[in-house]
């Protein structure tokens, strides 16, 4: 029962900061349908140990704050190619997922395609297989930087 209130506090929260209204009607149905969406991810089965919200902490917002970064700095990269097509080269490229959990290479390749310029095609095992538009965005999926911070968002090794 605590991965589910845990799932319906992150989706509040989330619900909360993407909308920004607070009129009761709107907030009786954010609350609707959040308690339903728990409600059907329960009898799903689909959350529990491994799929917890509550599961990163505190490091979770520090993540997404990091990545929001990111991408604001990849759109740059894009839109720079974007005006020069001579620095589009596009590479096919093989890179370690060396997270513990499942969950976090999911939320790593998932990172991967959030940032413009890159799109995660195919997870599998410990390695993600990822299409990089510019030498720029390439360099950025190599140096591993991402991949780290993933790792660090699992936290202390057990």
């Amino acid at each position: 029962m605590r991965y589910v209130i845990s799932l319906a506090l992150v989706m509040a929260a989330l619900w909360l900061g993407l909308s920004g209204m607070f009129k009761p009607v709107i907030l009786a149905l954010g609350a609707l349908s959040i308690a339903l969406a728990a409600w059907l991810s329960w009898r799903m089965d689909v959350i529990g140990v491994e799929h917890n919200p509550g599961l990163f902490s505190w490091r979770l917002p520090v993540y997404w704050a990091w990545l929001v970064w990111q991408i604001v700095l990849a759109n740059i990269d894009v839109a720079r190619a974007i005006f020069d097509p001579g620095r589009i080269h596009q590479r096919i490229l093989r890179v370690p997922a060396r997270q513990g959990r499942e969950l976090t290479r999911v939320t790593y390749a998932n990172s991967i395609t959030l940032t413009p310029g890159t799109v995660s095609l195919r997870l599998e095992g410990n390695e993600v297989l990822v299409h990089a538009l510019t030498e720029a965005s390439a360099e950025g999926v190599l140096s591993g930087e991402m991949g780290e911070r993933a790792c660090w968002l699992e936290g202390p090794s057990k």
